[in-house]
Formats: structure tokens, C-alpha cells, sequence
């Protein structure tokens, strides 16, 4: 991780992966507070880089009445206060072209989604604030695909970019995550698994996507061992109620044993 490009960052001498965690959404300031400062102190006791996430608004559902966001400003002025209470860099997504220089106003990284990755008019303008870009690898396209996407960052003259693996579609309502992948796309970028959205059970006849957060564990240990550059996992102190993607979350509760031990793997792994 090119670590001067987030001046907020802690513990990048550690020799750990760095740790993309929050919320699916912002639900209001209350609640993102306390999942920031709770993984705040995970964190700095086992000296993982530390990048607090949540959406500003979900534009991606499965049904029109499924939960979208608290309004955008409401949101991003959420996230700059967790930023500068807990002096951490935030990331969040962006769908449009519009919310690029909205969002940079407001947080440090800015997340292209999956679906959205080969947009090039989003991808420049996400790479043109000068925040750090965080590509989520598409479903349907090859880690060695995804070196184009680095390269539109680049182009613009943007050299942060990082690539989030989140799985690769397999059939109609499953995801797998291809191990073979991490080394190719650790040649163009630095490199994140998305562990709990690879578990996500998309496009469910509900129109609620389902999830298999029992194996958080096993693909986390997996990146670890294969040498991730970072760590992507949603969480919140009580899945059941969360407003988006609660199916495949990890409960916060359960966070510091996951990367007590994630740590020890990396350590022996180093």
C-alpha cells in the first residue's frame, strides 16, 4: 500500500495487511461511530492499517424499495466526523460521475463498485479529485482484465490505485473467489480481498441477496496465506438489523478473535 498517499493511516510499519472495515451503510451517526471505534481499537492494538468504510448511499438493489441511504450529505458529513474524531481515513463508493468531487470533499478514498468498474467516465473522474481509487474487481472479468482499469487511473494522472477482489460469479446466485487471481493483479496494484462480499448469494427469488458469513473465516485465511496487500469486511454490531447486505456480514463481536488470529497467519506466513 502506498502509505503517503493517506496521510491518516497508522501501523504501515507493521508489516500486517491493511483493513478496509465498517458498515454496508451509513445508517445514521450513532451507530457508525461506535463500529468505527470499536474496530479503531482492534486495530490499534494489533497494529493493523486501519480504513474505516460505509457507503454514502446504495445505488445497486435488487428491489426499488430496498434501502438506499439517509440522504447523501447527511451521509458523507457522517463520515468525515468518524475521519476526524478518530483521525482514520474513510473510503466510500460512488456511482456517478457527479458523486466523485461530491464524495472527495468528504473522505480519503473513493470505491468504484464492481458492476460500475469498467466505466471509464467514473473511473476518471474518481482518479481526477487525486484521492486514492479503490477498483472493485467486476464478477464477470479476469484479474489480468483489471490491469486496464489500474491503467485508466494512472492515465489520469492518479498513481493510487488499489483492486478489490470480490469474487467471480459462478452460475446465476453464487460467488466464487479464485486464489490464482491475487498474484496477477498484485503486479498492477495493490491488492484487497473483499471478504464478505465474495459470500454474498445474489439475486435470490426474495429479491433479498443471501450470504454464507460462516466461512468469513476460511476466505479471510485464505487472502492471508496468499499474501493480500488488504482486507475488505463489513460488520455491525447486530447483522440481523442492519439496513443493507446484513446477510454475509461479520458481527462486530466476533471482529478482534478473526484478526487476532489473521495476524498470528500473517506474521508466520512473513
Amino acid at each position: 500500500m502506498n502509505a503517503t498517499a493517506l496521510p491518516k493511516i497508522k501501523h504501515t510499519a507493521s508489516g500486517n495487511f491493511f483493513l478496509l472495515a465498517g458498515p454496508c451503510a451509513i445508517e445514521g451517526e450513532e451507530m457508525a461511530l461506535r463500529i468505527a471505534e470499536t474496530i479503531l481499537k482492534i486495530s490499534d492494538n494489533l497494529e493493523i492499517p486501519f480504513v474505516f468504510k460505509g457507503s454514502f448511499k446504495k445505488a445497486n438493489r435488487s428491489r426499488v424499495d430496498s434501502f438506499t441511504g439517509i440522504g447523501d450529505e447527511k451521509a458523507l458529513k457522517i463520515l468525515q466526523k468518524v475521519s476526524n474524531t478518530f483521525d482514520i481515513p474513510v473510503v466510500t463508493d460512488i456511482h456517478e460521475i457527479s458523486d466523485a468531487s461530491m464524495a472527495a470533499a468528504y473522505v480519503d478514498v473513493l470505491q468504484i463498485p464492481a458492476f460500475l468498474v469498467r466505466q471509464t467516465d467514473l473511473v476518471v473522474a474518481a482518479a481526477e479529485t487525486g484521492k486514492v481509487v479503490n477498483l472493485k474487481k467486476g464478477q464477470f472479468m479476469s484479474p489480468e482484465s483489471m490491469s486496464f482499469a489500474v491503467q485508466k487511473v494512472h492515465d489520469s494522472g492518479n498513481p493510487n490505485a488499489w483492486i478489490t477482489d470480490r469474487g467471480t460469479f459462478f452460475g446465476y446466485q453464487d460467488l466464487i473467489v479464485d486464489f490464482r487471481g491475487i498474484p496477477v493483479m498484485r503486479k498492477f496494484a495493490p491488492t484487497v480481498l473483499d471478504v464478505t462480499h465474495s459470500l454474498q448469494q445474489p439475486n435470490q427469488k426474495h429479491g433479498i441477496t443471501g450470504g454464507k458469513p460462516e466461512l468469513i473465516e476460511t476466505i479471510a485465511r485464505a487472502g492471508v496465506v496468499n499474501n493480500v496487500d488488504g482486507l475488505f469486511i463489513e460488520t455491525h454490531y447486530d447483522p440481523s438489523q442492519a439496513k443493507s447486505d446484513g446477510a454475509n456480514m461479520l458481527p462486530l463481536d466476533q471482529l478482534e478473535g478473526l484478526m487476532t488470529r489473521l495476524v498470528r497467519i500473517r506474521k508466520a506466513v512473513n
